[in-house]
């Protein structure tokens, strides 16, 4: 049974410290709480300060040790050793408690759960939400039935699987403000972690919390404690009673966790017509969504804000090619950006579905010649091909390929073109990439990435921000594909025009600023799917794109696609955010240390003041 916030005693026997400033888990900070100021840069100083109070402790160890050996001192030397041995310990805890942190007993932040949901008839993600236990370091020996304390570097596979072999109550990371500061093997690694993770169900809660002064505090406060069991057993028992802070994790919302099955996926269109009746139909598309470890620390600038920005700045240059009847080309190019591409593309299944068997008449119908789809392509010196099946000669695929392959080796030799075949696995449920669902469909589409494997843990991270973007390779990329698109609809190769011909420079050239800003908006918002038809700014996100396509194509429509409640593709969960509760606590036998060095203090006092008066007698 979780402890009111109130009581004076924790489930671990632990007493609270200034037990009259607590106050219940309701989601707001109380008048108190919001006039304590949080540490600053006093935390090193309280660190400080308890390194040199085990210091003094281990002095005291030795005076008592001392006591004990020597038996043949005398009752004065008794006095003045037991007189040194309190004077030392009074002096840590006056040492202690004159360098603390501001007395903050209680502290509440608000952490974002582990992603949960059905997808296929599988379960993902933590299927837990209630934390009622003492934080613990990912170095401790025993972690059964703790909060573990990671920051990013201790987010590793060793360690977090290790943590659900003891079956810990929790996981709690602590996620730097500053991304851009984490070096690159940390970031990787722990994104590879956050990939296995995702990939299994597990009853433990997992939450991720940006740091701040008070957390980053109780993680030194239980990394010192884990690195202080290599000291004998009489000095860690001295400085539990003396120095030990232990910290209480409680999420105090008993709710039951709920599913959501009324949600909605919103996909968009739009038409650049070409010139003819019958022209072919070149589709490009991206998925707009995010993905990783907590939905609402999902911003997906990689994966994939890169492919929606270079689709809308293909959106506006083409325009300006469409716009004259001197250089449309005789293709329609449709646009389109489609949701739930996290979650097995589906809203570009049902997009697919809603033009092929329930419209009447849509340029899905006609000759398509393929379908480029953009996903992840903000970083590398490689673009590789993903096709379901080799392309044939003679073919417009082929002949794409062979654009794009002589745009890279005339203007960025550097960068590697590959061509990535992956078979379509009709037995399993799900798919690997967005043109997977068009080859299902007989439709020819290939997906461009910088991304080799389907699996890479860089396809969906909670640290795929804008400081994983290379600006100058998003925009070497997006004119890699508009050279190409525009040499294959103009047939510039077979009108003998040069190799290095430049189609988009001058007012035709991709704009640093305007790539700049789309890619800080797309960022500035979690995208997770399922925030995106429910949450204000997500929602003004989405209108915001519409807006976009209707500035530049014809034709824009925008299709929502709401989920069958009794058997739907997928089922996210609530509770994706949660207040929760810190408390400092003290061991049980901090008040009997305090009351013993009290009556020792006494003792000596009162005997010193007898030696005294005995020893002017005898001179009188």
């Amino acid at each position: 049974m979780a402890p009111s916030p109130h009581s004076g005693a924790t489930d671990c026997g632990r007493k609270l410290e200034y037990p009259e400033r607590t106050h219940a888990c309701t989601g707001r900070t109380c008048q108190l709480h919001a006039e304590i100021p949080l540490a600053g840069n006093r935390t090193k100083d309280l660190l400080a300060a308890k390194q040199q109070c085990y210091q003094l402790l281990h002095c005291a160890a030795l005076f008592i040790n001392m006591n004990g050996e020597k038996t043949e001192m005398t009752a004065r030397q008794d006095v003045m050793l037991l007189s040194s041995a309190a004077v030392l310990l009074v002096l840590c805890v006056q040492h202690l408690h004159g360098s603390a942190l501001p007395a903050v007993s209680s502290y509440e932040f608000s952490a974002y759960r582990m992603q949960q949901y059905n997808l296929a008839r599988q379960k993902h993600g933590c299927h837990g939400a209630i934390v009622v236990a003492e934080a613990r370091s990912a170095d401790e020996p025993l972690l059964t039935r703790r909060c573990v304390i990671m920051k990013v570097q201790d987010f590793t596979v060793e360690k977090y699987f290790e943590a659900l072999r003891q079956n810990a109550a929790a996981v709690l990371i602590l996620l730097p403000q500053n991304i851009s500061s984490v070096p690159h093997e940390t970031v990787k690694s722990f994104m590879v972690t956050e990939n296995e993770a995702l990939q299994k169900e597990t009853l433990i809660p997992l939450y991720v919390v940006p740091e701040d002064e008070q957390l980053l505090y109780m993680y030194e406060e239980v990394k010192q404690a884990a690195a202080s069991r290599t000291s004998s057993i009489f000095v860690r028992v001295l400085r539990s009673m003396v120095t030990a802070t232990a910290f209480q994790i409680l999420v105090s919302n008993n709710n039951a966790i709920k599913a959501i099955t009324d949600n909605t996926i919103v996909t968009l269109e739009g038409v650049l017509p070409g010139t003819g009746e019958d022209a072919p139909t070149i589709v490009i598309t991206a998925h707009y969504d995010s993905y990783g470890l907590a939905p609402w620390l999902s911003y997906g600038a990689d994966s994939n804000g890169s492919g929606v920005t270079i689709l809308l700045e293909l959106a506006r240059l083409f325009q300006k090619l469409y716009s004259s009847s001197s250089t449309r080309p005789q293709y329609n190019l449709m646009f389109s950006l489609t949701g739930g591409g996290k979650y097995n593309f589906l809203g570009t299944k049902r997009w697919i579905e809603e033009n092929l068997d329930h419209a009447e008449s849509s340029l899905l119908h006609d000759s398509v010649a393929f379908v480029l789809c953009l996903d992840t392509v903000a970083k590398g010196d490689e673009l590789y091909v993903h096709v379901s099946r080799p392309p044939k000669p003679d073919t417009p695929l082929h002949s794409f390929i062979q654009q794009l392959e002589e745009v890279v080796s005339f203007r960025f030799p550097w960068v590697k073109v590959g061509l990535v075949h992956k078979k379509i696995n009709l037995v399993e449920s799900t798919v690997a990439w967005e043109h997977e669902r068009y080859s299902l469909r007989r439709i020819l589409g290939f997906t461009l990435s910088h991304v080799e494997d389907p699996k890479s843990e860089l396809r969906g991270s909670i640290l795929d921000t804008m400081s994983q973007v290379d600006s100058r390779k998003l925009k070497r990329n997006g004119i890699i594909i508009a050279e190409a698109l525009a040499r294959y609809m103009y047939n510039l190769s077979d009108k003998g025009s040069p190799k290095d011909v430049q189609v988009f420079k001058g007012h035709l050239d991709f704009q640093d600023s305007r790539m700049s800003s789309l890619m800080s908006f797309l960022t500035s918002v979690p995208r997770a799917a399922q925030l995106l038809h429910k949450e204000p700014s997500q929602i003004l996100l989405v209108n915001s794109l519409e807006h976009e396509f209707k500035s530049y194509l014809q034709q824009v429509h925008r299709h929502t696609f709401r989920q069958d409640k009794r058997d739907p593709d997928i089922t996210f969960y609530d509770q994706m955010n949660q207040p929760i509760v810190m408390y400092r606590v003290k061991p049980a036998a901090f008040d009997l240390f305090l009351g013993g060095c009290i009556t020792a203090y006494l003792g000596i006092a009162y005997y010193s003041i007898q030696e005294t008066g005995l020893s002017g007698n005898r001179l009188h």
